[in-house]
């Protein structure tokens, strides 16, 4: 089991790996990315895209993970990035 600072760590890592990625990724993939950093983050703020149907689609995937805490939200953004974004 990882030690709260190991989480941290990890999802930082996986954060700028992301940040630093400069192929497109699937949409589905960036919602739930996107969705489990707010999380992560504790940022439950609407949306601030200006298009209307963006904001929608990620309040969807907000709404989706609503149900999780930071820690996992975390390891479900390590575990994504690991699984889908560093095998691509």
């Amino acid at each position: 089991m990882m030690t709260n600072e190991e989480l941290h760590k990890e999802f930082n890592d996986a954060v700028a790996f992301v940040n630093g990625y400069t192929e497109p990724l699937p949409a589905d993939l960036l919602l739930k990315l996107y969705a489990y950093f707010k999380i992560a983050n504790g940022n439950y703020d609407n949306p601030g895209s200006r298009t209307p149907l963006i904001n929608a689609f990620k309040a969807n995937a907000l709404f989706q993970a609503k149900n999780i805490n930071a820690n996992e939200a975390m390891k479900k953004y390590i575990d994504l990035v690991n699984t889908e974004v560093r095998n691509l």
